[in-house]
């Protein structure tokens, strides 16, 4: 009865909307009905995932992470790996570096082997650690010395005083590092045993307290004992190891051994066989090298001698084992057993080898020329017609020697118009000094009264020497004024009375929106673009390049190997300084990174230094391995098409810096140095690479300025922005704009002395300003060297603030 009677639905039943499972995980799997894909999308399967099969998969990433970065500790300074470098810095002069190494060779359970070089380095082997580690301390104030030894090394190790920590050298040397990449790093303090156990305690917990700006949750280690460099050598084989990118993509090594051989043509030139052992990436001998602070080279051959600091060397016949660990020097007989056990790894190519090429050949005949039509010549022959002139000759004088003889009036013009071109290549042609030349004429009146007296009344020879400074100052005191009314007074500049505005600012166009008005990044391009090399998509092309080193193994020498390079065309110079002591570093090039390009850099102002820097001086780069001279434009840094030029380096904003260099792919930081006149380089600046981008637009702002003279509800006469009619009719279709907001334009010129009737959106102000924006594209300049000056060292100072060098003798 019960199924009889059960009820059944009717065909006017309610059909309600199915339940949409919208990414659930079951969803596609319904969806799919037990159909698998061809191709699978990792996204997607992802999310198919259960909870428990997404927890498994995270801990096994976590495993895979965690035994990537054991494995990396373990090979370091293992057999297998390359040594464990430590440079040591010393960071006051009072530090005891000589002490600490003499400490460190001190182990009883290790072997010293010294490094060739007059740099005092020297390896260290422990078979009991099962590790080996190599110590090189850089010259104390060598700045160029320090930073490329932070390049390649694997640990820092920071010399402290016991009672100041460091000095203004070691303040500014800190600067240095900390923006170009600072690896591992340990603090050790040498010194102070001779001192009361309570005062030890209390001067130990004031130098903590001191650090803790610096190196935050830093550890300091007493290096006194040998007990205690046992500890530091423990600290540093265990420690983290910080990774640098632009080292880490490249393959570098350190040198340990170098020989020159001359070239038969000349004994200037040759090839350098550098020792070292690999590090980074795989070496490849096809590859460019290049040698920190002296260039790019070729690579012709790789060989692979016995490893010098083996923790298990072979025995040779008739050799006896030395029983006690004595420091051994290999400086001596090192080089004939090399000789002995060299084999040659491999050789390049020449089909496959990269090209030093770093600039383009222009060929002026490149363009395309077609004959001139009959029109056209006929247009040539009326204007050559319309250019004839009568000029006074003397008798005698052929028709194509008169063509070249110029009147006083043409010969001012012309020279007007060189004048008027090296104003606009030059960044001084804004006429800034002309807003304060009259303040500059009086100070340089009384400059020049102040040294007479000084010349006549001086008796002391050091009175006589102090005074000659007086010029650097003066032009010191005209850049403060120039920064100072830039400030207040941006891009405005007073129009020439003397040449007609129309033709001073010939190479300038208004803009109706300097947002949103068109620009074309190809239109009137220098010479120098033609000598340059430009990417298609430079940011795909680093991408796949990356993608490349990750994925695909290259054939060449592995890290860890001890090789020696075959170095091609070299200059004696570079071998001379590596006997001084200074470290030769290489580092292999990727693909296009000899060619030159635009490069921009992303800065901001070190707050240690307030001088003014004017753009297109010359200043000294640190950007990733390569470090030149070069000099740059600054402009400001903005997501929009066109960016607008900066007179000098602000020290509120991060400002973009342009030059030309060769291509470095980023990420690379960067440092900007200004030399003095005394050697020394002052750290103005501190960023990372931006773009490699030829087509970014730098667009120089010109500021005119007028008064109004009468005002009525929306006219308004303006004086003083032109001084002639044409100039007006000329620059009529230029918008206007006051600084209290109006906005307007040119309505018809007054008189034939420069005044106009201009009209505006509202009524002006009596104390309102009228200006005329104009603008221009601009390039830097072609001054790239890659020879950098060896700086001055730092006069050190108790305190950790830098000061500047008085030459007092």
């Amino acid at each position: 009865m019960a199924a009889a009677g059960a009820h059944r639905p009717g065909p006017l039943k309610q059909q309600n909307k199915a339940h949409k499972g919208g990414k659930h995980s079951g969803a596609s799997q319904r969806r799919a009905g037990g159909r698998v894909p061809v191709k699978a999308q990792p996204r997607r399967r992802l999310r198919d995932l259960s909870r428990v099969d997404r927890r498994h998969q995270a801990l096994q990433l976590r495993r895979q992470r965690k035994e990537a970065v054991l494995a990396e500790k373990r090979s370091l300074g293992s057999r297998d790996g390359p040594p464990h470098l430590v440079a040591v810095v010393q960071l006051h002069s009072r530090a005891a570096a000589h002490d600490t190494l003499r400490l460190l060779q001190s182990q009883d359970s290790a072997t010293v082997r010294a490094d060739e070089g007059g740099a005092g380095g020297f390896a260290l082997l422990c078979p009991r650690l099962k590790q080996r580690w190599r110590f090189v301390p850089a010259q104390a104030g060598d700045l160029h010395a320090v930073l490329d030894l932070a390049k390649v090394a694997d640990s820092l190790l920071f010399l402290l005083d016991p009672v100041d920590g460091w000095d203004s050298a070691g303040e500014h040397c800190l600067s240095c590092l900390f923006a170009q990449g600072l690896p591992s790093y340990a603090l050790a303090v040498p010194g102070g045993s001779d001192l009361p156990p309570k005062k030890r305690i209390d001067i130990r917990k004031k130098l903590s307290k001191s650090i803790e700006k610096r190196f935050p949750e830093a550890k300091l280690f007493p290096l006194n004992t040998e007990q205690e460099s046992l500890l530091l050598l423990r600290h540093l084989s265990s420690q983290k190891q910080r990774h640098l990118a632009f080292r880490d993509r490249r393959a570098h090594l350190l040198a340990r051994a170098a020989e020159f051989v001359p070239n038969q043509d000349s004994d200037l030139i040759g090839t350098l066989k550098v020792s070292g052992f690999v590090r980074g990436q795989t070496l490849s001998v096809n590859s460019l090298v290049h040698i920190v602070g002296h260039g790019d080279f070729q690579v012709s051959q790789v060989d692979a001698p016995p490893d010098p600091l083996s923790l298990n060397p072979r025995v040779v016949k008739g050799q006896k084992r030395s029983q006690d660990m004595e420091v051994q020097d290999d400086s001596g007989n090192g080089a004939d057993e090399m000789e002995e056990d060299i084999k040659v790894l491999m050789k390049a190519d020449p089909s496959k080898q990269e090209s030093l090429q770093s600039e383009v050949v222009p060929d002026p005949m490149e363009g395309e020329q077609t004959w001139p039509t009959e029109e056209e010549l006929q247009e040539a022959e009326d204007s050559l017609k319309a250019n004839r002139r009568v000029v006074k000759v003397p008798k005698g004088t052929s028709k194509y020697q008169a063509a070249w003889i110029v009147d006083d009036g043409e010969e001012g013009s012309e020279r007007d118009d060189d004048d008027d071109d090296e104003e606009d290549e030059d960044m001084d042609d804004d006429l800034m000094e002309e807003a304060v030349s009259q303040e500059g004429e009086s100070s340089e009146e009384e400059a020049g009264e102040e040294e007479s007296e000084t010349m006549t009344v001086s008796e002391c020879l050091r009175d006589d020497q102090y005074d000659e400074k007086m010029e650097e100052d003066e032009q010191m005191l005209e850049r403060y004024k120039q920064q100072r009314m830039d400030e207040m007074f941006p891009d405005e500049v007073d129009t020439p009375r003397d040449v007609p505005a129309r033709v001073r600012f010939q190479k300038y166009r208004g803009l109706k929106s300097f947002r949103t008005s068109p620009w074309d990044p190809k239109e009137n391009l220098p010479r120098d673009y033609a000598r340059i090399f430009q990417f298609q998509d430079f940011s795909r092309t680093r991408k796949n390049l990356f993608r490349q080193i990750e994925k695909e193994e290259t054939e060449g020498a592995s890290v860890g190997w001890y090789v020696t390079l075959h170095v091609c065309n070299v200059p004696v110079s570079v071998m001379e300084s590596f006997k001084e002591g200074k470290p030769l570093v290489l580092f292999s090039l990727l693909p296009h990174e000899q060619k030159m390009s635009v490069l921009n850099f992303l800065v901001r102002r070190h707050p240690g230094n307030s001088e003014p820097v004017r753009a297109k001086e010359e200043l000294i780069f640190h950007c990733g391995f390569r470090r030149f001279r070069a000099s740059p434009l600054f402009s400001q840094h903005t997501s929009a098409d066109k960016h607008k030029l900066e007179r000098f380096l602000r020290p509120d904003a991060a400002l973009v810096v342009t030059v030309y260099a060769p291509i470095t792919f980023p990420p690379a930081s960067v440092l900007l140095f200004k030399q003095r006149s005394n050697g020394m380089h002052d750290l103005i600046a501190t960023g990372s690479l931006l773009s490699v981008d030829p087509d970014r637009i730098v667009i120089k702002r010109l500021v005119l300025s007028g008064h109004p003279f009468k005002i009525f509800t929306k006219m308004a006469v303006v004086r003083y922005m032109f001084f002639n009619r044409d100039d007006v009719m000329w620059f009529k279709p230029v918008e206007l704009r006051t600084k209290w907001g109006r906005r307007g334009h040119i309505k018809e010129p007054l008189g034939t002395h420069g005044h106009m009737k201009c009209h505006f959106d509202g009524q002006l102000k009596s104390q309102d300003t009228v200006l005329l924006n104009l603008y221009k594209r601009v390039f830097p300049k072609w001054t790239y060297d890659p020879h950098v000056p060896e700086p001055v060292p730092w006069v050190r100072s108790e305190s950790a603030v830098p000061e500047r060098e008085v030459d007092m003798e």
